[in-house]
């Protein structure tokens, strides 16, 4: 294990691999390349853009700015406010985003390329129907309660 190793990693494969989570789909990273890959054709036919652009400024939004973190002195456990630094804002944003395509498509109709795709656009938009953002949100509002 070296440290820091997975920022020498593509980002679009960093999604691949946040997507090979809870037991059935582990190790399977062919199948989650498919996903990444229909995801981002489904991303280009609903905006007309760059579909890495789209998926970079989803990254760019959906990273909290702000966290908390447990400091103990005495016995005595506090949340302390504390800035994110940008390297665990890419790590924060990757993980929301796919937690969110996996939720979304669980028990429906959707698969997991299609909700991941609106996912993508929805976290570039800033909408608030997003996962990602939601999660950044409420991460944001507990760091501001605890400043």
């Amino acid at each position: 294990m070296k440290r820091f190793r997975k920022a020498l990693c593509p980002i679009v494969e960093r999604l691949c691999n946040s997507l090979m989570r809870k037991g059935r789909n582990n190790g399977k990273k062919l199948l989650a390349v498919r996903i990444v890959q229909q995801a981002l054709e489904i991303v280009h036919l609903l905006t007309d853009e760059n579909p890495l652009q789209v998926f970079v400024h989803a990254i760019v939004n959906s990273g909290p700015r702000e966290d908390s973190t447990r400091v103990g002195a005495g016995g005595i456990v506090r949340r302390q406010a504390v800035d994110v630094s940008p390297f665990r804002r890419v790590n924060q944003a990757l993980y929301l985003i796919g937690t969110g395509a996996r939720e979304a498509s669980f028990r429906t109709i959707k698969t997991i390329a299609e909700c991941l795709a609106d996912e993508i656009v929805n976290a570039a938009k800033g909408s608030s129907n997003s996962y990602a953002i939601k999660k950044k949100d409420e991460i944001e509002r507990v760091a501001k309660a605890n400043r």
